[in-house]
């Protein structure tokens, strides 16, 4: 008896300050965005006005918001697909390749990881640069000059130019995990396939990407907080929502609304969609991609 009070006591002891942190900076936070949402109030003074819904109502009818979700989905739906398919595609050649300098290449493809973001910003705002940037240099030597572009200043292509570097930035992160995944499985099941006549192909779809869906469909969910929190960072380093809001999202806006326009209500009401909005989403992703796991 004494043992298992003596085990209680110790994991108590080791659980009391991962809980105690989560309810002070993610729950207590958490809760204050929902009720701050139901006032109107500045972000410089204290006066506040409680509304109820009104802000709710009024984000309902404002075409900006409406933009911002639109570049959100589009950003969220290709740098997930992107993203997977390239990051699965390394992984599976590291992993089941049969080259030389492999090693070389996993670091390669993992540095993007290890720089801040300003650093990778940095790096794209010199490779997109008009004039002088390494892109429209290297059309302009291969003689393809008609493809030149202000990369990030062209409503038309400027989102795609953000998009390109979330992917860049979060292929290698992945691209590991998946590594990690694909390190587990038996290589009796590729013998016994291949004794069957499975060419890697086959066995990469019938083998590879069975065995590892669990941790894909783990990493979907990912995607779309990570993409969600990230882009915020890329579009306010990189465009800050231009041109003409081509590039805005939703927690660039919430923070425009919030901290630039002094709505400070109406920016928690706009981040309260984007914490449901999240959930929401990756819930119907979880539902939709659900199926039977395999095991060997």
């Amino acid at each position: 008896m004494n043992r298992k009070n003596a085990q209680r006591r110790f994991v108590f002891a080791c659980l009391a300050p991962a809980v105690v942190l989560v309810v002070l900076f993610i729950f207590v936070p958490t809760v204050n965005v929902f009720r701050m949402s139901l006032y109107r109030m500045g972000g410089i003074t204290n006066k506040k006005e409680f509304v109820g819904l009104y802000n709710f109502k009024t984000l309902m009818g404002d075409k900006n918001l409406l933009q911002a979700m639109q570049n959100s989905i589009t950003i969220i739906v290709m740098v997930m697909v992107c993203t997977i398919v390239l990051a699965i595609l390394f992984a599976a050649l590291l992993s089941r390749g049969k080259f030389k300098g492999k090693n070389f290449f996993r670091v390669i493809f993992y540095i993007p990881n290890i720089l801040s973001i300003v650093v990778i910003a940095g790096i794209f705002g010199a490779i997109y640069d008009p004039s002088n940037g390494l892109l429209n240099t290297f059309l302009e030597a291969v003689h393809l000059d008609f493809l030149k572009h202000q990369w990030m200043g062209d409503p038309n292509i400027v989102l795609y130019s953000v998009i390109f570097a979330l992917v860049w930035q979060a292929i290698g992160y992945y691209m590991v995990m998946y590594m990690a995944s694909m390190a587990a499985i038996p290589e009796d099941l590729y013998e016994a396939a291949s004794l069957d006549g499975a060419t890697e192909i086959q066995m990469f779809f019938q083998v590879t990407l069975p065995l590892i869906w669990s941790n894909i469909r783990t990493t979907l969910k990912f995607y779309i907080i990570s993409t969600i929190n990230l882009s915020f960072l890329f579009v306010q380093i990189m465009s800050n929502g231009g041109p003409n809001g081509k590039t805005e999202v939703f927690l660039n806006y919430m923070y425009k609304q919030a901290y630039g326009a002094g709505v400070y209500g109406y920016g928690m009401a706009i981040g309260v969609v984007v914490f449901l909005f999240s959930f929401v989403l990756a819930a119907i992703v979880n539902k939709i991609t659900d199926r039977e796991v395999l095991e060997f």
